[in-house]
Formats: C-alpha cells, structure tokens, sequence
C-alpha cells in the first residue's frame, strides 16, 4: 500500500529507491471520483517503472480548475484512495496549479499525462527531458471520466 507524503518530506521517501537506481513514475491529477478509466491510466503509468507518485490537485485548486460545486470528495480523502491502490507508491497534495514546483521536487525517470495531452504541452516536459527523462501521453478509456460519471447522476 502506498504512503501519503508532504511535498516537503517526497525527497526523502524517494531517496531509498532512487539509491537502488529504481524508475520514478510521476502523474497528477484531482482523480474526484475514482473509476475504472483512472485505475487502468494509474496501472499502466506504474509499468512504466519501478514506483509511481501521483500529485493530486489540492481543493482550493480544484475549485478554480473546475468550478465551485468541485471536487466532491476532500484532497485527503482522495490522495489517501490513490494512495490505497496497489499500482500506487505516493500521493502528495499540491495546491498550485500546476504541478510544475512538484515535478521539480520528485525529478521524475518518467512523466505521465492521460488523455489527448501533446507532449509539448505537458506541464513540466522540459525540465524532465531536459535530464534525460522520458514523457508520456497514455490513452484513456473513453466515456470514463468524473464528468461524465455527475453529469449522468443529475439525468438519472
């Protein structure tokens, strides 16, 4: 089971595995509602090294990405969900934005973004190819997403 870690305190968690020449995963993400799209998005991302961290949208930022009535569960709640999976090493809660000061911070083997994300406009691209780091755009199921998941409730 994977750990919840503070954006202060994810270097040194990594530290071990990094000492061990392990492949960092980094992904991000609200994940709001978790369904089976995010489950297989976070399965795959994690094949693609040894230990996945997953940035999760703090509330506040929620808020300003998607509207008022967002996220629906809390950021604990969420990071600790993720966090639960067993694809998942770390969750750690970031309140920008963007993740960019988080990529920074965990220095990533491999980035990864779902969806129709070009790679050019991934945030954090640069300074992770700029090492030598790899980034990803992996598919996601299609009709599954949290969206669609609230939209469909309010017709039911």
């Amino acid at each position: 089971m994977g750990q919840v870690r503070t954006f202060d305190n994810i270097e040194a968690a990594l530290a071990p595995l990094r000492s061990q020449g392990k492949k960092i995963v980094f992904t991000n993400g609200v994940f709001d509602l978790l369904h089976v799209g995010h489950v297989r998005y976070l399965q795959e991302a994690r094949s693609l090294g040894d230990a996945l961290v997953i940035g999760v949208n703090a509330d506040a930022s929620v808020k300003r990405l998607k509207g008022p009535t967002r996220p629906i569960q809390n950021e604990n709640d969420r990071a600790e969900i993720l966090a639960a999976l067993g694809c998942v090493d770390f969750t750690v809660i970031f309140s920008e934005d963007t993740p960019e000061n988080l990529i920074h911070k965990v220095k990533p083997d491999v980035l990864v973004k779902g969806g129709d994300w070009k790679i050019d406009s991934i945030v954090g691209a640069p300074f992770v190819m700029s090492y030598g780091g790899k980034v990803m755009s992996l598919q996601f199921v299609d009709g599954r997403s949290t969206t669609k998941i609230i939209e469909k409730s309010q017709k039911d």
